[in-house]
């Protein structure tokens, strides 16, 4: 553990780093280096989350020893030359190193040195600071709630050669989260889906396993389900709001088409009415299986199948990734459902809104279309 006391040295923020990639929490690393959390808060938000780049000093260039070395040479009356024969380097370069920074009366090896490194700091400007029209299309995308991925797709797919007019997602979020760079206003963090105020590792969240009596295990799936071919095949779950309030999504593995269904309380009567409903009102040619976790909301799934002529399989306890699409859209859907909030006065055709909206979004796993228009083309 760094000493208790001290300032922020480079062994501290190399040790911040090193634990924050880890995904430690703030107050372990404070902890860690003996230092307050509001510090280690500041120092990580300057920075968005994000490690600075490691600085490297060419081989011909001067060390920090090297002017050590010239500034006691000068103070003892010693030539350029033998200077330059002690360290190796030519009496030039001893010259022009003590002509730059006040001649051999003023020259001081920490104000050389402190000079170079200011010297050698060549900011390169951000691509969204010199280019007004793309900032102004990515800021307007960021208001639509895309993400950063999205628009760095989309713009690559609309472009006549792949380049013009282009921003990679990392470089989007670094002019977000990076302080210093000062070329996206901050309240656009609001619009990103995690709403974060720098990036970090995201911890894992163990799974809550459950039991379905008479289910059929995923395990029995047919490869044609498997392999995405067609669309029909869903996947569902319930994301959870106060108050024991809910709503059930349902995702095509094919398209990432998305449905959204008002529920009243999480029931097996109440769930099941519900996504019957819901999903009677999609063409039979969608309407193939669905693909559930293991809470017992959809314990009636044997009324479902009989009402909507659907297969209902089941992950294996504590496997929600055997159903990624439908979590990983449920994560899209807290940007508009956070976490901790009501979901009991959403409106049937508030979700579906909310539903068309984030159908209108490009994703990345369909080549930055949307799934509006994934489906489209495979329904035509």
């Amino acid at each position: 553990m760094v000493s208790i006391y001290g300032a922020m040295t480079t062994e501290r923020k190399s040790r911040i780093w090193e634990l924050w990639c880890k995904g430690t929490p703030m107050s372990s690393i404070a902890r860690d280096i003996s230092k307050p959390p509001a510090t280690v808060f500041s120092y990580l938000l300057y920075h968005g989350g994000i490690s600075p780049r490691t600085r490297t000093r060419r081989a011909k260039c001067l060390s920090a020893e090297e002017r050590e070395s010239i500034s006691r040479g000068l103070a003892s009356g010693a030539s350029y030359r033998a200077i330059g024969r002690q360290l190796g380097r030519s009496a030039s370069t001893i010259s022009r190193e003590v002509g730059r920074n006040g001649g051999p009366e003023e020259y001081r090896a920490y104000d050389a040195e402190k000079q170079f490194l200011k010297r050698g700091l060549r900011p390169k400007p951000y691509l969204l600071s010199s280019e007004p029209e793309l900032r102004g299309i990515v800021i307007r995308l960021l208001e639509a709630d895309w993400s950063p991925e999205q628009i760095s797709g989309w713009l690559k797919r609309h472009s006549p050669d792949g380049k013009i007019m282009c921003v990679s997602h990392e470089t989007i979020y670094r002019s977000l989260f990076v302080q210093a760079c000062g070329v996206l206003r901050e309240e656009l963090k609001k619009h990103l889906r995690t709403q974060r105020m720098f990036r970090h590792a995201r911890p894992h969240r163990a799974a809550i396993s459950g039991g379905i009596p008479d289910c059929i295990s995923i395990r029995s799936r047919p490869a044609e389900i498997e392999d995405r071919a067609l669309p029909g095949h869903w996947e569902g779950d319930l994301i959870s709001g106060a108050n024991q309030s809910a709503i059930a999504t349902i995702v095509d593995r094919s398209t990432r088409f998305t449905v959204l269904c008002r529920i009243e309380d999480k029931r097996a009567e109440t769930v099941t009415r519900e996504l019957v409903e819901q999903m009677r009102q999609l063409p039979a040619q969608l309407r193939k299986s669905l693909t559930w976790d293991r809470g017992v909301e959809l314990s009636a799934h044997r009324h479902f199948s009989i009402a909507t002529n659907m297969v209902v399989y089941f992950c294996d306890p504590g496997s929600p990734w055997q159903r990624g699409t439908n979590e990983n859209t449920n994560g899209l859907l807290r940007q508009y459902f956070p976490k901790r909030t009501g979901l009991a006065n959403y409106t049937q055709c508030e979700l579906d809104a909310v539903a068309a909206k984030l159908n209108s979004r490009p994703r990345k796993t369909l080549g930055f279309k949307t799934p509006a228009e994934a489906l489209d083309a495979m329904l035509h």
